[in-house]
């Protein structure tokens, strides 16, 4: 059965065989690698130091960058291991109202194709309702079929598509 953990340094191992199955400089999505000092995560201390961030990031009392929103992030956890990420946005500002969403996911390639981005997007919705969201925005890229059906199973209604600096997205509302 898998769960939902905020990031840890006891997977550290598991993250990182996680993270050589995607292709160099791969987008994760909900994986807060934005907040990750380069290349560096296979030195524990500096893996240490991003989860620090990574936790960091939900408390509403610290301040952020210009252009960040506070998020909650969680590991996807499959019989002890590593098998993906998704996170909360707080709050949607320009850009995340464009491109990005409330909600962010993705899962390492070995552990697609078994249903757990639907689930932990399911698991995440009731979080989301608990910050006082009604609705969430939640987008994939167009071509993305795997991911417009995990939105949809769990209630997204397309708004629409369209062009943003990230590409062609379909934009997906979720009411709570």
């Amino acid at each position: 059965m898998p769960e939902l953990v905020a990031p840890t340094s006891r997977l550290h191992s598991s993250w990182l065989e996680a993270h050589a199955e995607w292709s160099p400089g791969a987008h994760q999505d909900g994986a807060g690698m934005r907040l990750a000092e380069g290349d560096a995560l296979a030195h524990p201390e500096v893996f240490a130091a991003w989860v620090g961030r990574l936790r960091a990031q939900s408390d509403a009392m610290r301040p952020l960058a210009e252009g960040w929103v506070h998020a909650t992030h969680w590991w996807i956890v499959e019989d002890g291991g590593y098998a993906g990420a998704i996170d909360l946005r707080h709050d949607l500002n320009d850009f995340l109202l464009r491109a990005g969403g409330h909600i962010g996911y993705s899962i390492r390639p070995s552990a697609r194709r078994r249903g757990l981005a639907t689930w932990a997007l399911g698991a995440v919705l009731p979080e989301a309702r608990a910050r006082g969201l009604d609705r969430v925005l939640v987008t994939c890229d167009d071509g993305n079929i795997a991911s417009a059906r995990t939105i949809e199973r769990n209630g997204g209604v397309l708004e629409d598509i369209r062009e943003t600096e990230l590409g062609r997205k379909r934009r997906y509302w979720i009411a709570l």
